[in-house]
């Protein structure tokens, strides 16, 4: 019988970021945790936060190109409603700008400005930096000690930008992987930091099974 192939979750995640960067949609990758050796959707934003950080990316993203222009290479990148912004502009002014754009969107907690004045990135290199995204997430994931979940991975130019409402513990251990992944040059914290007594009270309780009925006595 021929013997069963398994391969380490990081290496099929990549290999699926790989087969959407060559057919053109790269898209994001929603990554689960681990527990008792069952995966878990466990997003620590309540579901008006995740709403509320797509309109952010949207309005944010529209504003820029109809006030900075197409020409620059900007990612918005809102989480519970703190944005990164990252990618390349050709002026420091377009930097500040971008900026300033950021601080009048409706409902923008803070803004961390990581923007460089250079050249676009190349195909080459956005590719380079979807791979090691993918990379991160799954050695999260492979690592099971770690809610991969709570976590959002922004690479750009080789420096990872780790994201989430983690605990310090948590935060640690996430650079930790983090820098054991191939092909990250940096590492940047952009943590919104939690107590431990606050994770406990986001984790899922667990569903009580209702009491047995007591069986019927025969007459």
């Amino acid at each position: 019988m021929t013997p069963s192939l398994r391969l380490p979750l990081s290496r099929l995640i990549g290999l699926s970021v790989l087969v959407l960067i060559l057919s053109g949609c790269v898209a994001p990758l929603m990554v689960g945790g681990f527990v008792g050796g069952t995966m878990v959707a466990s997003d620590r934003r309540t579901a008006g936060s995740q709403l509320e950080d797509q309109g952010i990316e949207l309005r944010a993203s529209t504003r820029i190109r109809e006030q900075i222009g197409s020409g620059v290479h900007i990612n918005v990148t809102s989480y519970n409603r703190q944005v990164l912004l990252t990618g390349e502009v050709s002026k420091a002014q377009e930097k500040q700008l971008a900026e300033q754009i950021l601080n009048r969107v409706e409902n923008v907690r803070s803004v961390v400005n990581e923007l460089a004045v250079a050249p676009n990135s190349s195909l080459s290199d956005r590719t380079n930096d979807a791979l090691v995204s993918g990379k991160v997430k799954a050695s999260m994931v492979d690592s099971r000690d770690v809610f991969a979940s709570a976590f959002k991975v922004v690479t750009e130019r080789g420096t990872v930008y780790l994201m989430g409402r983690v605990t310090q513990r948590e935060a640690t251990r996430a650079v930790e992987i983090a820098r054991g992944v191939s092909g990250v040059q940096k590492i940047i914290r952009v943590f919104e930091i939690i107590s431990e007594e606050e994770l406990k009270t986001l984790q899922p309780q667990p569903v009580s099974e209702p009491a047995s009925a007591a069986p019927a006595s025969k007459p």
